[in-house]
């Protein structure tokens, strides 16, 4: 049986191995120093002629002036995104809940996370690759005064905490990106791009990301976005009225307004949804003269300019009247066209016949909805004192959160990105609006999306409202918008939302279940291995390891969890019995052989959890004997 990685990829390698496989003669070797002994240090290298001739291209090295965009740091960015980490998710059954309210229960499809998003998005991101349709993030919009992450681009953790400010619970650096700081874009720019370059191959082929922004940094984030999405799948730029009123003491302008970039995985398989129609678009359509196709308003038949054979006359049939366009301009249909439409009565010449004619246009034959513009307005979609309302009505009147989207202004955004079973990801979550959106939309329309959602533990502040409110951290604040928005819909909708899945499955970003020596077996000599005659932590439960086994196997996070006892033994079955694991000690060939005969198609063990010598030797034939395709893997 092989061991299962327990890490997550290490996508530098893939790389390599992608271009080594196109092109096995650039493979090359180089020393890259000398080791204490002397010894040269020899490291793989791609030879750049070799590779220069193979494409029939000129390759651009050193500093050679060339169209690009970059900043300090930039090349380690790129390393960062593409390092694997060994960490994983755990489940944190008692924020848990089920699709309806009941606490600790997971029978839900909803995904909510605490930690670090990059953490987070290199763990989902083989079990999730091209299934998420839309991502929304609302990211930090670098004022000065919001916190970044600060990922370790320039000192060790224990050099910087002196000077820093803050800390989350995993060790990672939080600080107030001043813009006196020297690196005030490099900073954010660090934060921002490894998180995009991953988020990027979450998306389906027809998926879409939305990026809310504002002008402190908007430039910068179409520069990186048209670099990971690429520039010829930008698809537009929403503009919000976040304010609804103009602010006079601003200093020159009133800023009344924030963006939201939209870009596309493949602009060619990528299409927007129509915005259903408004009650006052539908109240311009009349039925004056009782014609049976229904409702209708009358448009132009006349348009600018000379055209050949674009004046002749049409006559009213009720009133005789004969009728031509003004010179200058030409009828936009032929004559024989608008001959026929006229004995069709699809054309208007006023109740009298004699007003100038006009098209009529029916209701029924208008699309199934509206067009999306770049300009949403407040009216439509809310304003910031539209959402802070609805965070406060959510919390009792408490304020305790500042500066959240509308749930209205995300809900467009699914309307039109995304389809009614789809996947939505939102990895800067805050005080989960998205996830909120998610609920509302799945009760106006009977959909049955999902979500996951991933928001930093950062802590709240101990003179904030949030903190007198009882919420310690931002995650505290998500969690319970999520439960009392679910709860609140239901309640309003008790006819439509029977089906309503309102739970999550809350999971922490950890370190990983296995001890070092799991990665590491080398580095420990063979009178030390009894030390480690277990190689998973002792506090780690067999829950927790099913969950990483889930992400390393890459299953779903949401799949459906069943427990049984087999011969004394506990056994998790995922899936429909798509996976069965069973990580318990002692196991016995009747455990092993009762799994087999289930026909899973993984099957996972612990290295050490066989009972006897006699069962692991026969471990491998009982599989061939009642289950021989199963994949079996144990760690």
């Amino acid at each position: 049986m092989e061991n299962l990685k327990m890490h997550t990829p290490d996508l530098a390698e893939k790389n390599y191995r992608k271009l080594a496989e196109l092109f096995p003669n650039a493979i090359t070797e180089t020393i890259t120093g000398y080791d204490e002994d002397g010894k040269a240090i020899i490291e793989r290298a791609i030879d750049a002629d070799v590779l220069r001739q193979e494409i029939a291209a000129q390759v651009v090295e050193g500093s050679q002036e060339r169209y690009q965009f970059t900043w300090p740091d930039k090349k380690r960015s790129v390393v960062l995104a593409n390092q694997p980490i060994a960490k994983t998710l755990r489940l944190v059954r008692e924020k848990s809940v089920g699709r309806d309210g009941t606490t600790g229960s997971i029978d839900t499809e909803n995904i909510y996370i605490e930690g670090d998003n990059l953490d987070a998005l290199k763990l989902l991101q083989e079990t999730y690759l091209g299934k998420v349709r839309m991502i929304y993030i609302d990211p930090p919009y670098n004022t000065g005064s919001d916190f970044i992450y600060e990922d370790d681009f320039a000192q060790e953790t224990s050099e910087y905490i002196p000077g820093s400010g803050q800390l989350d619970d995993d060790g990672n650096r939080l600080v107030q990106n001043l813009e006196g700081n020297g690196r005030f874009h490099t900073d954010w720019l660090n934060m921002l791009y490894p998180r995009l370059r991953i988020a990027k191959d979450f998306l389906s082929d027809d998926g879409a990301i939305f990026i809310s922004i504002d002008d402190n940094e908007i430039r910068n984030l179409r520069m990186i976005c048209d670099e990971v999405f690429g520039a010829g799948n930008f698809v537009s730029t929403i503009v919000w009225q976040k304010i609804h009123s103009t602010k006079n003491d601003a200093r020159y302008f009133s800023e009344n307004h924030e963006y939201a970039l939209v870009y596309a995985k493949s602009i060619s398989q990528f299409s927007l949804h129509l915005l259903p129609r408004t009650d006052d678009m539908n109240s311009r359509y009349k039925n004056p003269d009782n014609d049976p196709r229904g409702p209708w308003q009358s448009g132009d038949l006349v348009a600018s300019g000379e055209r050949s054979n674009g004046h002749f006359i049409i006559t009213s049939p009720i009133s005789g009247k004969e009728f031509d366009v003004p010179q200058g301009k030409h009828w936009v249909y032929s004559e024989e066209n608008l001959r026929a439409l006229v004995a069709d009565n699809q054309i208007w010449f006023g109740a009298d016949g004699t007003s100038f004619p006009r098209k009529k246009r029916f209701l029924s034959d208008v699309q199934d909805g509206r067009t999306p513009n770049t300009m949403w307005l407040s009216e439509e979609v809310g304003h910031n004192q539209t959402a802070t309302r609805e965070v406060k009505a959510i919390f009792n009147d408490e304020k305790v959160f500042d500066f959240p989207k509308p749930v209205s202004y995300i809900k467009q955004m699914l309307i039109v990105g995304s389809s009614k079973d789809a996947v939505i990801m939102d990895f800067f979550s805050g005080s989960g609006t998205t996830a909120h959106a998610v609920l509302q939309q799945n009760a106006d329309d009977g959909g049955n999306r999902k979500y996951i959602m991933v928001q930093l533990p950062e802590e709240t502040g101990t003179e904030s409202g949030a903190f007198k409110a009882g919420y310690k951290t931002i995650c505290d604040i998500g969690e319970e918008r999520i439960r009392r928005a679910g709860k609140k819909i239901r309640e309003e909708s008790p006819l439509t939302t029977g089906e309503l899945d309102a739970g999550f499955r809350v999971f922490r970003v950890d370190s990983s279940n296995m001890k070092d020596v799991y990665y590491r077996p080398k580095d420990y000599k063979q009178g030390q291995m009894n030390l480690f005659a277990d190689n998973i932590k002792d506090d780690r439960t067999p829950e927790d390891l099913l969950f990483q086994v889930m992400l390393d196997l890459g299953v779903l996070l949401s799949s459906k969890i069943e427990e049984t006892v087999i011969a004394g033994k506990k056994v998790f079955s995922v899936a429909d019995g798509y996976l069965i694991a069973c990580f318990d000690k002692d196991v016995t060939e009747e455990t092993v052989k009762a799994i087999a005969q289930q026909h899973p198609f993984y099957a996972v063990f612990r290295d050490s959890g066989m009972a006897t010598d006699s069962v692991m030797t026969n471990f491998e034939q009982i599989f061939e004997t009642y289950s021989p395709k199963t994949i079996r893997r144990v760690l």
